[in-house]
């Protein structure tokens, strides 16, 4: 029977030490800000918009909310992202996805400014990732807490995507191994997948990618010690696709007509052979909101230490 990966636990941890540092900015009278942009009505986005406003509030953020229609053109959505990198209240902006299929989803998350790109989805930030750049977030864990208390990072450094760190974050809590380890990750997003696979290879897993077009899927699952899924399929994974003793990350949401949500996983038959699950909802998804708002308070250190860098030293 497998244990629970609870993303909660973790989640209240990292969310702990965010509202600390939000009060120990705005003993400076620095206020941090994030800003959300909702195009449409997507049932999934909504619960992640709500999810992510009710975080906000408890570690004392103050969000910007920005709400357009599914009929939204291209030029308003792009004159929301120019108003809130102007605005210097906003520390972050994040756009909820999906978007509507006619808008050019990469043409909107490349305006964002890097510095703002909190969710760590522009072509900047990815490439940062995948050149090694950014990367030094995921090693040296004392390094980066001490970092991340002076609000001193590299200029290099970009923000690293939320989840696929989440899931990082998530495994380690857990003392899981990663180094060594054959890792297979279903689902090649650049939200998700892309990324993930990325971040696990620089802490020297074995990583195979595989999409709709992999041929027998389970053939390669069946090898896997760590199986990370993320493809908004319900179900995909069964038992019998799964190894004896395999960590199993359900990174997949599917709102279903009662409004509960469901991931990639079937569950119920998984969880008797892998070691380690998560649950949805409760898994990734918690600590990927909590990343989110640990990013947005290390935008606005870092901002407030380009202007005055003795202020949080």
């Amino acid at each position: 029977m497998a244990k629970i990966l609870d993303g909660k636990a973790l989640a209240e941890e990292i969310k702990r030490e965010v509202k600390k540092e939000v009060e120990s900015l705005r003993e400076f009278g620095i206020e941090v800000g994030l800003g959300l942009l909702l195009v449409g009505a997507n049932s999934a986005s909504k619960q992640y918009y709500n999810a992510i406003l009710k975080a906000c509030r408890t570690v004392g953020i103050k969000a910007f909310e920005f709400s357009l229609s599914e009929e939204a053109s291209i030029n308003e959505i792009l004159n929301v992202i120019h108003e809130a990198n102007r605005d210097e209240r906003i520390n972050g902006l994040l756009v909820l996805f999906p978007l509507p299929r006619r808008i050019n989803a990469r043409r909107v998350v490349n305006e964002i400014l890097p510095e703002k790109d909190v969710d760590g989805l522009g072509a900047i930030s990815i490439g940062r990732l995948a050149a090694d750049e950014s990367t030094f977030q995921i090693f040296h864990e004392g390094v980066y807490k001490e970092l991340n208390q002076t609000g001193f990072f590299p200029a290099v450094s970009g923000f690293l995507p939320c989840t696929p760190f989440g899931v990082i974050r998530l495994l380690e809590y857990y003392g899981i191994e990663l180094k060594g380890k054959h890792a297979v990750v279903v689902g090649k997003s650049l939200a998700v997948g892309k990324p993930l696979s990325l971040m696990l290879l620089a802490k020297e897993a074995t990583v195979t990618v595989c999409h709709r077009e992999t041929r027998d899927l389970s053939h390669h699952t069946r090898q896997a010690d760590i199986i990370c899924t993320a493809t908004g399929v319900r179900g995909l994974i069964k038992g019998d696709m799964v190894k004896e003793g395999a960590v199993v990350v359900d990174i997949g949401i599917n709102v279903l007509e009662d409004g509960s949500i469901v991931g990639d996983v079937e569950f119920d038959s998984v969880k008797e052979k892998a070691s380690y699950i998560t649950p949805v909802p409760g898994g990734v998804g918690p600590v990927t909101i909590a990343m989110l708002l640990e990013n947005t308070v290390r935008s606005a250190k870092r901002t407030e230490a380009m202007k005055s860098p003795l202020m949080l030293s």
